[in-house]
């Protein structure tokens, strides 16, 4: 008799459908189990809000996580930039699988870089993340740029521009990867331009925290490197009180002197979205070895942060 089919609650996008199914072939082999897809309409899929107006933080995983609870499903993935920082008592992050490229990237008119783009340029962005810095690149630069307010999936994104009504959008590369379209990447924005969201490329894979033979099996597809890394970008998110719609950017990565990895560097940036103002920190300190050690790494930047003026850049803090 065949084992019952596992039940993987993703949302219906393109992407959430592609990371999902990666997933899916990967549970499946470390359970020996079957697993079909659950498809759940989230408020922020139907929402036509920006983000920011809708809260930003959770839109895409209440519904989700109501799934878990009521045992509909077994377990659920979220693009964990989406996750709130607080977690519930009663789901846990399983694993958190090797992190995709964190990168920013822009996808042009006319397959223009950055630099290249003409004055006037209007860049298509829901987040104020990206909108800040990338308005403060520009002050820097000499450029005279326009960023957009937009929302919708990668195919109404990628389509202001080849109808012409942008010159350009900013798209998270990991995604692209997913859905095998990084091709249409015109310029990949270097983390010194634009740091990432927190947990930027990396998913999250959560159960029901009392479910201990799904937690020991998803546990195998963790990825400590990357959960230390996430772990720390989050952790100043949280201790800056700001959502995943503020304009906040975060990376931590790990310094390795070609033998092995001896470092893990910190980054952080919040700035307003005009670009005027940033606040821009890093720290460097042993690689963390438990959630805790990488959860202070995080606080500590964030102090240094707040002590520089961030939390007046930030606008609405998250309730």
């Amino acid at each position: 008799m065949t084992e019952k089919a596992l039940r993987l609650g993703t949302r219906r996008s393109k992407l959430a459908m592609a990371q999902s199914g990666q997933v899916a072939d990967a549970v499946s082999q470390v359970t020996g189990r079957p697993v079909e897809l659950v498809e759940i309409t989230t408020y922020g899929d139907v929402s036509r809000e920006h983000l920011a107006q809708i809260g930003g933080t959770g839109v895409f995983v209440a519904a989700l996580r109501e799934a878990l609870a009521r045992r509909e499903v077994d377990f659920a993935v979220h693009s964990l930039k989406d996750l709130p920082t607080a977690q519930p008592d009663e789901l846990v992050l399983a694993a958190i699988p090797e992190r995709e490229d964190p990168r920013d990237v822009i996808i042009a008119r006319d397959a223009l870089k950055l630099t290249d783009l003409p004055r006037g340029a209007r860049i298509g962005t829901g987040s104020p993340r990206r909108m800040a810095q990338l308005n403060a690149y520009a002050r820097a630069h000499g450029m005279d740029i326009e960023t957009v307010p937009i929302r919708g999936n990668v195919d109404t994104r990628i389509g202001y521009v080849t109808k012409g009504d942008l010159d350009a959008v900013v798209l998270a590369a990991a995604g692209l990867n997913r859905i095998g379209r990084s091709d249409e990447v015109t310029d990949f924005l270097s983390v010194d331009t634009v740091l990432p969201a927190p947990g930027q490329g990396a998913l999250a894979i959560e159960c029901a925290a009392d479910d201990a033979d799904l937690v020991a099996a998803l546990a195998e597809l963790d990825d400590p490197f990357t959960r230390a890394a996430v772990t720390a970008e989050r952790s100043l998110l949280a201790a800056l009180e700001a959502g995943c719609s503020a304009p906040v950017g975060a990376l931590a990565d790990l310094l390795d002197d070609g033998q092995s990895v001896k470092e893990m560097r910190l980054r952080g940036v919040v700035g307003t979205t005009d670009g005027s103002t940033l606040v821009q920190l890093s720290t460097t300190g042993p690689v963390p070895e438990t959630h805790e050690a990488a959860t202070a790494l995080g606080r500590e930047l964030a102090t240094e942060m707040l002590a520089q003026g961030a939390a007046g850049l930030m606008g609405e803090r998250a309730l």
